[in-house]
């Protein structure tokens, strides 16, 4: 798979253009996804094709040839050898691509052509569902918006510069008919993904948005060079067991005299690897929290670790010493599962922050289901930690363990994610009092 820059946003965001913009700095093969489903669109109008009726819908889909090319730096759109790519702008297309859009069939036969192209090169795509559906494992996921009448007037102006006939009102209530549509879809729907990074366009200029997105994607591609790096696993030598026995206990003395740290329930860890590896979940509360937990223990844990940290290369050696796990966040990262899974199946001891972020609790945000997905998979019992104290100074830091958690009860067959989210449930529930308890 080639690099993959994924743009999501509704009508008159900007991200056509923008995106054109992208691909010339960066030479990087654009894909107008728009482009294709405004020509599956003008060929049902063309056959006069009753959309509900989907056999007749793949007839058309299956005798239809699209043809993307660039001519002197313009987007030339070709449907069964014609030039339509004036046409495909049109009102009759606008009002009814999205209805057309929405369909399975039309869906399936075109994500599937999209993501051929991507396989061998580097590309831009935007439409309404890239970082969801077409690319959920992009390198970059990007959702450009703007107000709704500012789109609209931008809309307004490029049917004029292409003399295509409407009205301002008549651009604005078309556009809110599609950000509805769009975003109701039973497929595909227009939504921001959770690792999208939202970029307003209302105030800013088309140079501003460009730039803002350009930043991002050239430090992608840095950390993307990296990558072999920060996924190496540094073999288990007599001399690294020596460096980290040495790292862990300076950390661990200038931890005892900087926080003054107490620990209680060490018995339960011992409890929960009876029979073999387990997983410890504590609250996150500030990025000290986790070396704390590791040098204070004297079993090896291997924590999950945010993928984006091992760029810094002093952390990057300390995860490979400490054999951290990276992983992306907000991703269906399955390299970082296999390995979170080998090593449970090798009676490890991992460490996960069920929040997916510091003090994701307090910001409300949802908890992930990892660490029950995987104890559950692996027959595993879950230990939960709770942390208290803000890690300054000379103030107190407490890390309670509490007993361990037996996940086999969770174990439904057919009721899967209702298992993972209700052991997620008692997980947090344990720290939350534990955490409690030290206040």
């Amino acid at each position: 798979m080639g690099f993959v820059v994924a743009i999501d946003g509704p009508a008159g965001s900007g991200k056509g253009t923008v995106t054109e913009i992208l691909a010339k700095k960066l030479k990087l093969n654009s894909i107008d996804t728009g482009a294709m489903y405004r020509c599956v669109t003008l060929a049902m109008i063309r056959n006069n094709v009753d959309i509900s009726n989907i056999e007749k819908v793949m007839e058309v889909l299956n005798n239809i040839n699209i043809d993307l090319q660039k001519v002197n730096n313009q987007l030339v759109v070709k449907l069964n050898g014609e030039d339509v790519s004036k046409e495909i702008r049109e009102n009759p297309v606008n009002k009814m691509v999205s209805k057309v859009s929405a369909i399975k069939e039309v869906r399936e036969k075109l994500v599937d052509l999209q993501r051929k192209m991507a396989e061998t090169q580097d590309v831009i795509m935007e439409g309404r569902d890239i970082t969801t559906v077409v690319f959920p494992n992009a390198d970059v996921k990007i959702y450009m918006d703007a107000d709704l009448e500012e789109r609209a007037k931008r809309r307004y102006a490029q049917n004029k510069a292409k003399n295509i006939e409407c009205t301002y009102e008549e651009v604005l209530e078309d556009m809110r008919q599609r950000d509805e549509n769009d975003m109701n879809k039973p497929i595909g729907a227009l939504k921001k993904a959770d690792d999208a990074i939202l970029v307003d366009s209302t105030n800013l200029t088309q140079k501003q948005v460009v730039k803002k997105i350009e930043k991002i994607i050239k430090n992608t591609k840095k950390v993307k060079k990296l990558e072999p790096r920060i996924y190496w696993e540094r073999p288990e030598t007599k001399w690294k067991k020596f460096v980290r026995k040495f790292v862990k206990g300076f950390l661990r003395t200038l931890y005892k005299i900087t926080f003054r740290m107490e620990i209680t329930g060490e018995e339960n860890k011992t409890k929960a690897g009876e029979n073999g590896g387990y997983i410890i979940c504590a609250n996150h509360v500030n990025f000290l929290d986790a070396v704390a937990v590791v040098v204070f223990s004297k079993e090896k844990i291997r924590f999950i670790g945010k993928y984006d940290l091992a760029r810094v290369g002093i952390i990057r050696w300390l995860e490979h010493l400490f054999d951290v796990i990276p992983i992306k966040r907000n991703t269906q990262d399955l390299e970082a599962m296999k390995r979170c899974l080998k090593a449970l199946k090798n009676k490890e001891i991992l460490g996960i922050f069920p929040e997916g972020t510091r003090k994701g609790m307090e910001k409300h945000q949802k908890v992930k289901n990892g660490a029950a997905f995987m104890a559950i998979k692996s027959g595993v019992p879950v230990v939960p930690v709770g942390i208290s104290g803000e890690f300054k100074p000379f103030k107190k830091v407490y890390i309670t363990y509490g007993e361990p958690i037996d996940m086999s009860k969770y174990k439904i067959k057919g009721k899967e994610k209702e298992g993972q989210e209700q052991a997620t449930k008692e997980i947090m529930d344990n720290i939350v009092m534990l955490t409690n308890g030290k206040k």
